[in-house]
């Protein structure tokens, strides 16, 4: 069981990993495609190995400390910021069970009954990490995209909250292969429209993509709370915010677009994790697409989109659903 475990865990650390790595290459590739440009072309075979090109010249970049910044938290900033992001797929089903040298193997990592509770608890915690790297680093601009993403995120949270609750509500579970089994007839994302375009927007605001990169904005903070840091320690901040991209639309694709579930399934089981891939994918090319076609919004704008129009109008749908749920039950 536990070499089982083990595995599953190395399959899902290599998988976001490799996962971060080529969604970069993914994301200017398509950027470029959109902005009538070339793109990576000339590392690899059109360009398929930039990832390990920038992943070499990152490593061999000088480490900088700032001499006043805080030495202990500066370094352990971008740790926080990695690991919630890493560990926050391990209750997304990727399929259901095979049978592999004769023994039935459930594909997923843990079986949690209050997983989307896990999930929640997990986005809460990476806050931190930002916030310190901003802190601990004794410089304006990244102190100020610190509590900005503080803000940002804490303000995100509750919307993203609301809307998460909608599908839990449907499926009468927490459990994450309880809802994606509950969307075998009709996604979620069509039963519950509101819930669907609230997290997409929420969860763009929680890992600071365009347009709501307000804690990185190179016009006015330089690049905001990593300012400071090179080498290594950039490379980990930069890995979070990809892991968290793909982490997002795992979450999101289980949740509202019935995650594993696709044609056949049912007779071929290992078609489960092809499907969530490509949901995954075209989740990843919306998310870019927005990037490559919406401005930043402005700082007050964003919170008031966040306070008063998305959290409202997901306690609205929460209590719309309640109420049907009851009644239909």
């Amino acid at each position: 069981m536990i070499i089982e475990w083990s595995v599953k865990a190395l399959v899902i650390i290599l998988t976001l990993t490799a996962g971060f790595a080529y969604t970069t290459l993914y994301e200017r590739k398509l950027l470029a495609r959109m902005q009538v440009r070339i793109g990576p072309n000339r590392a690899g075979p059109a360009g398929l190995l930039q990832p390990i090109a920038d992943a070499v010249k990152l490593i061999f970049k000088e480490e900088l400390i700032p001499a006043k910044a805080d030495r202990f938290i500066f370094i352990l900033a971008p740790i926080i910021t990695v690991i919630p992001a890493l560990i926050i797929t391990a209750v997304v089903p990727w399929g259901r069970s095979i049978t592999l040298f004769g023994r039935e193997i459930p594909l997923y990592l843990a079986d949690v009954n209050v997983g989307v509770l896990y999930i929640m608890a997990i986005t809460s915690i990476s806050v931190y990490g930002i916030t310190l790297a901003g802190w601990s680093s004794n410089n304006k601009y990244a102190t100020l995209g610190g509590v900005r993403a503080t803000a940002q995120m804490i303000s995100y949270e509750l919307a993203l909250g609301f809307a998460m609750i909608a599908p839990v509500m449907m499926a009468s579970s927490m459990r994450m292969i309880d809802i994606v089994e509950g969307q075998k007839t009709m996604w979620y994302a069509v039963l519950q429209p509101v819930a669907f375009v609230i997290y997409f927007a929420a969860s763009l605001a929680e890992i600071n993509r365009a347009p709501f990169d307000m804690p990185e904005a190179e016009q006015e903070l330089v690049a905001g709370y990593h300012t400071e840091y090179s080498s290594m320690k950039f490379a980990t901040f930069f890995m979070a915010e990809y892991i968290k991209m793909i982490a997002i639309a795992m979450i999101g694709s289980s949740l509202f677009l019935g995650g594993y579930l696709g044609p056949f399934v049912d007779q071929v089981p290992i078609l489960g994790p092809i499907y969530l891939a490509i949901k995954v994918v075209a989740w990843l090319f919306v998310t870019i697409w927005i990037r490559a076609t919406l401005p930043r919004i402005r700082y007050d704008r964003l919170m008031q989109l966040g306070w008063k129009v998305l959290f409202p109008v997901a306690l609205l749908n929460v209590l719309v659903t309640a109420i049907v749920v009851v009644l239909i039950g």
